[in-house]
């Protein structure tokens, strides 16, 4: 009966330091996340270029049907191809 009242102390024991630990590094991570977001700068997205007005962008006619015969192979003749345009 002895060793019982032992081992039920141990996983006692055992279980509230591992919770007070995950307690610590929750407490931790959220200070350093509070930190990093009042000291470190925002990102800043460049906007997206828009090609020159004489730059030619279209695509041939031959790239365009091997896209229709994909899109209409991979849906099985239910999907169809409405603008393509490069990026």
């Amino acid at each position: 009966m002895e060793n019982i009242g032992l081992a039920l102390q141990l996983m006692v024991v055992g279980m509230v330091t591992v919770f007070i630990i995950l307690m610590i590094v929750i407490q931790l991570g959220k200070w350093l996340i509070q930190i990093v977001n009042k000291v470190a700068p925002e990102e800043t997205v460049a906007p997206k270029r828009k090609p020159a007005p004489g730059t030619a962008t279209a695509i041939d006619a031959q790239t365009l049907a091997v896209i229709r015969e994909a899109v209409s192979q991979i849906t099985g003749g239910k999907g169809s191809v409405s603008k393509v345009e490069r990026l």
